[in-house]
This record gives C-alpha cells, sequence and structure tokens, in this order.
C-alpha cells in the first residue's frame, strides 16, 4: 500500500508513480462485494465523482439509461446516456429509473485512455431479485478507447437554460457569447528532465513553491517572493527550449473577460481546474488550436464548470469572468503531474481595496515565512 509520503519520495527520486493496482467504489474494489439495493419503479439520483490521482474513468449501470441533470452545480440538458466519461476531478449527477426486469445488474467502473485496463464493478440489486451476478463476465464489459466517442459526448453536456434558480441570466443582458474578450492565453504543458530528475511544466515553466504563501506575500506586499509575469501568456518557442523553475504567477485585472486555451501535445488525456472559479468550456477538438477554431465555439449554452478535460494531442478552451479578485491556483488534476510543477497562479488585482471585491485576512489565519511578524491592515468598507 502506498501512502501519499511514499509517493511524494518516489517523485523526489526522479521516478514516475506506477499503475495502480485498482479502481475503487466507495473505497471498496472487490468485484460486487457491494450492492446497492433498490425498488422497482423508482428513480434515484447517482452522484458520480471521479477522485483519483490521473486515470479518466467511464461509468455505466448494465442495461439502464442515465438521464444527466447537473454537472459541477450546473443544471445540465437532460440527455440520456448508457455510459459516461468522467475526467479525474469531475462530478456528474444522473437520474436512474429502475425499469428492468427485476435481478441484479452490474455497475462497472473502467478505466480509460490508459496503458492498462482496470475495471470493478458493482451490484445494483433489485429488492425482489432472486438472480444474482458472477464477476466472470465483467472483463467484457469495458468500452472501447474511443476518442471521438469521448469528444462528442462531452461537446453534448450543455446547460439546461430553462432550469435552475438564481444565476446569470443567459437569454437577458449577461450572456458569456456577447462578451468581447479582453484577453487570450495559450497554456500548453510539457514534460522533461531537469537535473536528471522528472520535472512538468506550463508554457515552459514548472512551478516551484516559495517560502511564504503566495496570497500572504500578495496581501502584505512582501517582496521577492514572487515575479509578476514569470510566465507568459503563450508558450514561446525558439528561446532555448526545455524547463525552467519558478514560482509563476501571471498577473490579470479584476472583471476582466478572458479566452484560456489548454493546448495539449502530449499523447494522454489531460485535466485542468482553476480555483475561485467557475468557466465556460466553450469548444473542444483534435489537432492544434488556431484563431478559426473559435468558429466551432458553443456560445449559447455551453456548460460552466471548474475542472475541464484536453484530449490527447487536443485543445479545449474555456471563457472566464474575472470576477474574484485573489491569487489562484491553476493546476493539471494529475497529482503527479501538480506536484512536479505543472501549475501556476493566476493574480487576480483591483486597485480598488475594498471588502466589496476582498474581505481581510481572517483573524486565525496562521502568518508564517516572510509574513509571520505582518500586522493586520485595517481596511473600512
Amino acid at each position: 500500500m502506498h501512502t501519499i509520503q511514499n509517493l511524494k519520495a518516489l517523485l523526489d527520486r526522479g521516478h514516475r508513480l506506477p499503475l495502480p493496482d485498482k479502481v475503487l467504489i466507495n473505497g471498496n474494489g472487490v468485484n460486487f462485494s457491494s450492492s446497492l439495493t433498490v425498488d422497482k419503479g423508482k428513480t434515484y439520483r447517482f452522484r458520480i465523482s471521479n477522485v483519483g490521482l490521473q486515470h479518466s474513468l467511464n461509468f455505466k449501470i448494465v442495461d439502464h439509461q442515465m438521464k444527466l441533470v447537473e454537472v459541477e452545480g450546473t443544471h445540465t440538458i437532460q440527455s440520456m446516456y448508457s455510459s459516461l466519461d468522467i475526467h479525474v476531478g469531475q462530478s456528474y449527477s444522473v437520474l436512474v429509473t429502475m425499469d428492468q426486469p427485476e435481478k441484479d445488474y452490474s455497475i462497472v467502473v473502467a478505466t480509460r485512455f490508459a496503458a492498462k485496463k482496470i475495471l470493478v464493478g458493482s451490484t445494483l440489486h433489485y429488492s425482489n431479485s432472486r438472480q444474482s451476478l458472477s464477476s466472470a463476465s465483467l472483463s467484457a464489459m469495458g468500452p472501447a478507447d474511443e476518442l471521438d466517442w469521448s469528444i462528442k459526448q462531452a461537446r453534448s453536456i450543455r446547460t439546461n437554460l430553462t432550469a435552475s434558480g438564481p444565476r446569470p441570466n443567459p437569454q437577458g443582458s449577461y450572456h458569456y457569447g456577447l462578451i468581447n474578450i479582453s484577453r487570450t492565453l495559450v497554456l500548453e504543458s510539457s514534460a522533461a528532465l531537469v537535473k536528471r530528475k522528472q520535472r512538468y511544466a506550463i508554457n515552459g515553466v514548472s512551478f516551484v513553491h516559495s517560502d511564504t504563501p503566495l496570497k500572504l506575500a500578495d496581501y502584505f506586499n512582501i517582496r521577492g517572493v514572487f515575479k509578476m509575469g514569470s510566465i507568459h501568456d503563450q508558450p514561446r518557442r525558439g528561446e532555448g527550449g526545455g524547463i525552467r523553475l519558478d514560482t509563476a504567477v501571471m498577473g490579470a485585472n479584476h472583471r476582466a473577460f478572458i479566452e484560456i486555451v489548454f493546448q495539449n501535445r502530449e499523447k494522454i488525456v489531460q485535466n485542468y481546474h482553476l480555483d475561485g472559479y467557475s468557466f465556460w468550456v466553450v469548444g473542444m477538438d483534435r489537432g492544434t488550436w488556431s484563431h478559426a477554431s473559435r468558429r466551432e465555439y458553443n456560445l449559447m449554452d455551453a456548460v460552466s464548470r471548474s475542472t475541464t478535460q484536453v484530449y490527447p494531442e487536443s485543445w479545449t478552451a474555456v471563457y472566464v469572468a474575472l470576477d474574484n479578485v485573489g491569487m489562484w491556483n491553476l493546476r493539471s488534476e494529475f497529482w503527479a503531474r501538480q506536484y512536479l510543477g505543472q501549475q501556476l497562479y493566476l493574480r487576480v488585482y483591483s486597485s480598488v481595496h475594498s471588502l466589496r471585491d476582498e474581505y481581510l485576512v481572517p483573524k486565525n489565519a496562521l502568518l508564517c515565512g516572510r509574513a509571520s511578524n505582518m500586522q493586520r491592515p485595517i481596511i473600512t468598507p
């Protein structure tokens, strides 16, 4: 069994993480040893989250259709799916009606786009069932790694414009598809050895932690902890290549409306998360992003979420309204890549220091590093 300390030590020595032994469902990795009892005719809500370290998963309930109703807080068009690809850090809610003959059915979770196919099964047990399952046929239930199928499914997940409570009104004065983009960021991952150890980077910069938390350094205006502009808006080729180590911080203006393009030239699925925000996933496709790619964008009902996948040798574009002042982490959801540098901080800045935009540091916050002896400022509303 690997502890987090063991995994960190392995990465610190320059090695890669081993392949996982198994997939777990609610902590259980033995096929069909756990079951969920249901009543025929009733509809149940399943909340499905991928909290793994790096692998995309496919979820299905054999012979049952799943009605997708929510993605990370966004009510979706209620489309039906026989299985769902769920990437690292993502969550889905589905409704499943128990409308099949009363027997036991497989709940199957399988890795996707991985070097080693791993499956795990649980049992959906109808309360009056007298026919039990065996795990003998489980190996035949995994989905094929069809990239185009997965991209098509991801594009089909859209916002339900007629559902939900208070939110930006898509049909009213606020519509993300009608707002002018003030800035475009193209973020490209890379991998290389630095001093004979594996490192990962965004736009050629592999993140290293400073001796003081960045938010405290920014809040108390402590110099020398980080440098604004230490990472470029776009990948720079022809500047010596390779990867450099730095505390990557990118500046941005409060209330700007920006476009972020995640470009993936590697042969694996990648996932990115942005703290403090939800973003509209407006487009994704194979190949290299260009300005012409904007013709494919969904500017009407794109889903709003905080984590998105980027398929192998493909791109994903998102729109973000920077309405939240602070120092926000943008990172790979692959834990090993994040730990070894594939992350940056987005500093959303306002020259107006107001409690309307940002609260004070809490009184019980621990001050450390170069901020240990700082006095907490007082700001009047």
